[in-house]
């Protein structure tokens, strides 16, 4: 595991293209998650192949939270835990470590992701809160599902 860098930004481009549900950033978004970002996301590599790639920030209003933004693990490195070890990894970094709570939104429907903030909640014996954020009609104008808010904490230190 290690920090991204611009290189890694079109082969990150295709690792969230081919992880349905998530939504396909721009090549520039994700150049930019993997440069200004670097510090707060994640490249998992095995034998010099992507296998995934977490995304995240602490949002200035919240600087206590880590915002995680996109989980995206290679079809063939899924069912392994990579996820929750990324994200344990970046929690670890000392740029983090005034971070008490992990914070994300999640569709309704996405049962993977939903399995992997609750798996860590569980294991870290905290509590998972959820409500709605982003709203379908209100902020999507129906296009997109309702975003959830999933707030994870207080982490454990």
């Amino acid at each position: 595991m290690r920090l991204p860098t611009a290189v890694d930004g079109p082969l990150v481009t295709k690792l969230v293209a081919s992880c349905p549900p998530l939504d396909v950033n721009s090549a520039y978004c994700n150049l930019l998650q993997c440069t200004h970002f670097a510090q707060s996301c994640i490249i998992a590599e095995k034998a010099g192949q992507l296998m995934g790639w977490v995304s995240g920030y602490r949002p200035p209003s919240e600087p206590e939270s880590f915002f995680v933004w996109q989980v995206a693990v290679a079809p063939t490195a899924r069912g392994q835990g990579l996820a929750g070890h990324m994200i344990e990894a970046l929690l670890a970094r000392p740029s983090s470590a005034e971070v008490t709570h992990l914070i994300t939104t999640v569709t309704n429907d996405n049962q993977a992701s939903w399995a992997l903030f609750e798996g860590l909640a569980n294991r870290w014996r905290t509590r998972l809160e959820r409500s709605p954020f982003f709203h379908q009609q209100t902020h999507f104008a129906g296009a997109h599902a309702t975003e959830w808010l999933a707030r994870i904490g207080p982490l454990p230190r």
